[in-house]
């Protein structure tokens, strides 16, 4: 079992910036790949970015490339997006994920643990 915790999600005005953290805990958090997602209202989830399970590769959705940024302290068990000059279309619940594997995968189906996501409000 993964147990996995975000933090840092809130209210911010378009072009700020947040960052948001994911605690995890269970299984050894060094062997598997993690990621980030995301849902707004009425939209399907989608893949936002993922890290390897060094840190040494990453990928990003279109969408979020050049402004956000994936990273993790595998001595702290935590991973982190840092997502900068937000726009309105970034608003939505962000998910933590748990890959099964060690590459930073873009497929959901590739992620055996979710944490209970954090709200990301971007106001115009």
């Amino acid at each position: 079992q993964v147990q996995l915790v975000e933090s840092g999600g809130g209210l911010v005005q378009a072009g700020g910036s947040l960052r948001l953290s994911c605690a995890a805990s269970g299984r050894t958090f060094s062997s598997n790949a993690m990621g980030w997602f995301r849902q707004a209202p009425g939209k399907q989830r989608e893949f936002v970015a993922a890290i390897s399970w060094l840190g040494s590769s990453t990928r990003y959705a279109d969408a979020v490339k050049g402004r956000f940024t994936i990273s993790r302290d595998n001595a702290k068990s935590t991973v982190y997006l840092q997502m900068n000059r937000l726009k309105p279309e970034d608003t939505a619940v962000y998910y933590c994920a748990a890959a099964r594997v060690k590459w930073e995968v873009s497929v959901d189906g590739e992620y055996d643990y979710w944490g209970q996501g954090t709200q990301v409000t971007v106001s115009s």
